[in-house]
């Protein structure tokens, strides 16, 4: 038994993006990744395909395992990690042929001390997952061009980037993030508000997704990492 289409797990990161773009991405969706959802594949009797890793469960349930991985890519499964909880699978288990797409892979492929915290976020139990809190991934990116802009200081940046490191990510909030821009990035409450008012632009791992299914790498089979 086979969809014949890639299979995608998916939850938070997919919030506001246009739910056509998973049909015209031939995609079946699935909910977030827990552990045993890929062993149940597996052993299942469904004809090896394409499994595609974005969101996972890290406490309410525990996380995918590495050796139900391992099994589906032994047994002929191409599977696919990108942009959380898919993009950590990727990078730890490159070497056993699991492939990583998009720019938070190339985060955690190419700098040994990313914390899997980075890309944590609160989100609501049940579909379409909304974003309670914001990834700290999200918020670098914010912070990097709002550097690169001019808007605050490299020096402010870094502070502020060590504050919300220090934070639960739970606490990791929007409201959080702009009152730190008030008191540490030197704002005025307009600025930062002004600042905040196109925060998608900043949502990689969103963005990730969205490029994977317009790019359908799975159909060119890149011989390297894509994205």
């Amino acid at each position: 038994m086979s969809t014949g289409k890639p299979l995608l797990y998916v939850g938070p990161t997919a919030f506001g993006v246009d739910p056509a773009l998973f049909s015209r991405g031939g995609v079946a969706v699935l909910p977030p990744i827990r552990r045993g959802d890929v062993h149940d594949l597996v052993t299942s009797g469904t004809t090896p395909g394409i499994i595609a890793i974005v969101d996972g469960t890290f406490h309410s349930y525990p996380s995918t395992g590495h050796a139900e991985i391992r099994s589906a890519l032994e047994q002929g499964w191409e599977v696919w990690g990108l942009s959380s909880m898919g993009a950590i699978r990727a990078r730890e288990m490159s070497t056993l042929g699991m492939k990583g797409f998009g720019k938070v892979y190339r985060r955690y492929a190419e700098t040994a001390n990313f914390d899997d915290d980075e890309v944590t976020l609160v989100h609501a139990a049940e579909a379409p997952y909304q974003p309670i809190s914001e990834p700290l991934i999200h918020l670098r990116e914010a912070l990097r061009q709002l550097a690169a802009g001019g808007r605050i200081t490299m020096t402010a940046a870094e502070e502020i980037t060590g504050f919300l490191k220090r934070r639960w990510y739970g606490e990791r909030t929007l409201r959080l993030f702009k009152e730190s821009l008030v008191d540490m990035g030197g704002l005025s409450s307009d600025e930062a508000s002004h600042e905040l008012r196109n925060f998608d632009s900043y949502r990689i791992k969103t963005h990730d997704l969205v490029s994977f299914l317009e790019v359908k790498p799975w159909l060119s089979r890149p011989s390297r990492p894509a994205g």
